[in-house]
């Protein structure tokens, strides 16, 4: 017999994020591009709905870029 699971690990309106920071020569935009669908799919998996998934991508003068995907969850 599984384990039995709690009730709620996270409470529900707590929004969810992954995210990620690529130096310089790290990436291309082909190879961010497709940072940002993975994570996007990951926070879908999740249960997330298009409308609730926030994408941030910003580059740096540096040439590094740091990628944040959430999952703002809506209110009920």
């Amino acid at each position: 017999m599984p384990a039995a699971q709690p009730a709620e690990l996270l409470p529900q309106t707590d929004p969810v994020e992954i995210s990620t920071r690529m130096r310089p020569g790290e990436w291309t935009e082909e190879t961010l591009q497709a940072h940002v669908e993975d994570y996007k799919q990951q926070i879908r998996n999740m249960g997330a709905a298009e409308s609730e998934i926030v994408t941030e991508v910003e580059r740096t003068d540096e040439g590094a870029a740091v990628v944040v995907v959430s999952w703002i969850r809506a209110t009920a």
